[in-house]
């Protein structure tokens, strides 16, 4: 959905970072007036990014009133379904596209290093938005930010009990290279076990805490 006006943009940023790192967490009332004092901005402003973020499946809508939107345990099957699919198309998409500046983007990554999991987890997804970007298809990338938002909420509750994501960042190398060779199977392959390794590891995570609704 187009944003068409600067402080709509902003207000959106902001309050879709909120939900998506868990700052407001699934089921915690929103209201305009406390929202758009809070940040300094219109009313207006608040209420198109809110309708917004209904549209992206983040914000419930009434008759319940504003809220942010519960976390349910099958949301994690459902997303990780269609972002495997997404994720992979990408990397096939960037084996065929990338250019030489997308190459040093996606080289630079692999050799930034984070002091802690929040900043790993950060990397692994600026790794990944580089990578859309670099199949130079603005759609495939769009749709990928929207089950981003929705899949970051799941991750930041099983985050303070990931200890496998050094070794996740430790495999961009190799897509790269998949990617600077044009090799677009292998590049899948990479892409596709990555993904999935990821939400097993995620999927069992949540399940044995308990950190959602079944």
């Amino acid at each position: 959905m187009p944003l068409n006006r600067v402080d709509t943009e902003k207000a959106y940023q902001i309050l879709w970072e909120k939900i998506t790192s868990l700052e407001l967490p699934p089921g915690k009332p929103l209201d305009i007036a406390a929202l758009a004092e809070e940040l300094e901005m219109s009313h207006q402003s608040v209420k198109e990014a809110l309708r917004i973020l209904v549209h992206e499946h983040l914000v419930e809508a009434p008759p319940r009133g504003l809220s942010v939107a519960d976390l349910h345990f099958d949301d994690l099957e459902k997303i990780s379904t269609i972002r495997l699919n997404l994720e992979t198309l990408s990397a096939q998409q960037a084996a065929r596209h990338a250019e030489d500046d997308d190459l040093v983007i996606l080289k630079a990554l692999c050799k930034e290093e984070a002091a802690d999991t929040k900043e790993l987890f950060e990397l692994d997804q600026k790794f990944h938005q580089a990578i859309a970007r670099a199949g130079h298809n603005q759609y495939l990338a769009e749709l990928l930010k929207h089950f981003y938002g929705l899949s970051k909420r799941l991750w930041f509750l099983a985050l303070p009990h990931l200890d496998f994501l050094p070794k996740s960042v430790q495999s961009h190398l190799v897509l790269v290279e998949a990617i600077q060779q044009g090799n677009e199977p292998l590049a899948m392959e990479i892409m596709q076990t990555h993904i999935e390794e990821f939400y097993q590891k995620i999927t069992r995570i949540i399940s044995e805490k308990d950190l959602v609704e079944k």
